[in-house]
């Protein structure tokens, strides 16, 4: 499949997402009832629904997005990457100006696909879910109701290692590693995102961890692709025209 595709026509993405309000206590009441019934299914006896709260950000009806990371090979003969980041306390706008972005990358004509990793599982359904909470429209890339699964523009980088095993959950941090990849968890982790976003609020450094898994996503897939990586020095974070 892969030796079909060009690299610069794909958008690689990663989110990051924490809870949608800062602890359980500032919910409303009805939001407390239903995440106490949701985390029943995976807290443990002797854990309430305060004590995991923090796992709400994983849940696109009790979190929100705070960044979306992209980037794509703008040049090729060596491979340079640019980089454009949308984040803020503002969701909605994030999410409305990631899809005039998408919806420029994937002009007419364009074979454009997305590639995240464990994105079918997270990043393409968490952003879908959310643009319909705000009563945004769908990008076609992420509206796949109804498509035939040879026409769902969606790479999944977890989903390719995997090569037909369905048993195992294998981390960005994980492939890396194996590959020789240097780690994108070098300064923080996923775990530390909601911390660092409402008691820290430095949202940059979130910002920085999220471009980092951008790049190692286009560093893994073009090892599948068994092609050259992209060097630091051809690395730009820039604005997408």
């Amino acid at each position: 499949m892969l030796e079909n595709i060009r690299i610069e026509d794909i958008l690689f993405l990663d989110i990051e997402t924490v809870p949608a309000a800062e602890t359980f206590d500032s919910l409303d009441t009805r939001m407390q009832t239903l995440w106490d019934k949701k985390s029943k299914q995976f807290r443990t006896a002797d854990q309430n629904a305060l004590e995991v709260y923090e796992r709400a950000g994983i849940y696109s009806e009790f979190g929100r997005i705070i960044c979306i990371s992209v980037g794509y090979i703008k040049e090729k003969d060596p491979y340079a990457l640019r980089l454009k980041s949308f984040y803020g306390d503002d969701e909605k706008l994030i999410l409305t100006e990631f899809s005039a972005m998408l919806a420029r990358f994937a002009k007419p004509g364009k074979e454009a696909l997305l590639c995240a990793h464990n994105g079918k599982e997270f990043d393409y359904p968490y952003i879908a879910r959310r643009m319909v909470i705000h009563g945004l429209e769908l990008p076609e890339l992420l509206n796949i109701a109804g498509k035939k699964p040879w026409e769902v523009k969606l790479l999944d980088t977890m989903d390719l290692w995997k090569f037909g095993d369905y048993k195992n959950y294998t981390s960005l941090e994980l492939l890396t590693s194996v590959l020789g990849i240097p780690t994108p968890k070098d300064d923080i982790d996923g775990s530390m995102v909601a911390g660092i976003y409402y008691k820290e609020k430095d949202l940059l450094r979130i910002v920085r961890y999220c471009e980092k898994d951008v790049i190692a996503i286009v560093q893994v897939l073009l090892r599948f692709m068994n092609k050259p990586g992209v060097s630091s020095d051809r690395i730009e974070t820039v604005s997408f025209g």
